[in-house]
């Protein structure tokens, strides 16, 4: 599957980058052992500076979702695993309705760490 990252939401560059390579991971699009892009090539790609990569991949890799080796490039980190099936299913449901009913995406997010906390 080609990777698809666009810049076009709101945040720095690096925090799109690493959210939607956060998404792929975590929705199973990205699976463990998975070659990433290098960070100039993905930043050409993108027509951002190799920085803004840098720091985006720093950043997962911090998290444990992806690991660096010189010699070997960015992969996703072997012990990944996606959400599961049903979670997905009721946060893409969750998404449509919030859309459908106006609600911007903060709000959603605070409806759910409400909900999360009960």
């Amino acid at each position: 599957m080609p990777l698809r990252i666009s810049l076009t939401g709101s945040g720095s560059p690096a925090e799109q980058i690493r959210d939607q390579l956060r998404g792929l991971i975590v929705t199973g699009h990205l699976l463990g052992e998975e070659r990433l892009p290098s960070v100039r090539q993905l930043a050409a790609d993108l027509g951002v500076a190799p920085g803004t990569v840098a720091k985006a991949y720093r950043s997962l890799e911090a998290e444990g979702l992806i690991t660096s080796r010189i010699g070997a490039g960015t992969r996703v980190a072997p012990q990944t695993r996606g959400t599961p099936r049903a979670v997905l299913e009721h946060a893409r449901a969750l998404a449509e309705a919030g859309i459908r009913e106006g609600v911007d995406f903060e709000e959603a997010v605070r409806v759910l760490r409400a909900m999360w906390q009960e």
